[in-house]
């Protein structure tokens, strides 16, 4: 038995009535943004830019071997500009039997060592020639082989050094692409005072919201 068909005024009325309620809701939703309940929206603070120090991949210190490669002047380094040749400089030292740094040197400070302990220049430079350094066993090493030196005292830092634990290396990945590069110790540490400076930290990441973040909170979504 066929079932009576509704009238099609209905289901137009159906349609008018969904349009009708659709069409409030947009015009509600207008009103409520025009009306602005929450107040006004400030501005986003500009995100301040990024020190470039901080984005630098250079070392902070230059090595002998930094400035051997990039021809630059070593007259610096030229020690019998002002040493005489097989004449040993004698070195002075105060009441306390610290090293008095002679005059001619005002950027050397000595502080390598705990209790004063490498208080000594010949530790590492070659008293019979000015123009190398020595290892405490007497071995001769030119400037630019000082990571040797530094590794005849401190062992399992060359080790970790060695294996890429130590420092910094940077480079290619594919060794098809360019060669890897390591620094070397003094590229960090300076050899007369290796304890590494205070140095500014980089910002932490940037959250994007309009006001910060309370001291020490968590994220507040969580």
């Amino acid at each position: 038995m066929n079932e009576p068909k509704q009238p099609a005024g209905n289901k137009g009325g159906r349609v008018n009535a969904a349009l009708l309620g659709v069409t409030l809701v947009f015009v509600g939703t207008t009103a409520l943004l025009l009306a602005n309940p929450w107040g006004r929206f400030h501005e986003r603070p500009a995100i301040p830019p990024v020190d470039p120090a901080l984005l630098s991949t250079k070392p902070w210190r230059q090595t002998y071997a930094d400035l051997v490669r990039e021809k630059a002047d070593l007259s610096d380094f030229d020690c019998y500009a002002c040493h005489e040749k097989d004449k040993p400089p004698q070195l002075k030292f105060d009441a306390n039997h610290v090293l008095v740094v002679p005059e001619e040197h005002p950027d050397i400070v000595m502080g390598h060592g705990s209790h004063n302990r490498n208080n000594l220049c010949y530790n590492c430079h070659n008293e019979s020639n000015l123009l190398t350094l020595q290892t405490r066993d007497g071995h001769e090493l030119k400037f630019e082989e000082s990571v040797q030196l530094c590794g005849s005292c401190h062992g399992p830092t060359l080790r970790d050094w060695d294996a890429g634990a130590h420092g910094r290396t940077s480079g290619y990945w594919d060794r098809k692409d360019g060669p890897m590069v390591r620094l070397q110790c003094a590229n960090c540490h300076n050899p007369h005072s290796p304890q590494i400076p205070s140095r500014k930290p980089a910002p932490g990441p940037h959250l994007l919201r309009d006001t910060p973040l309370p001291p020490h909170s968590d994220h507040p979504e969580s």
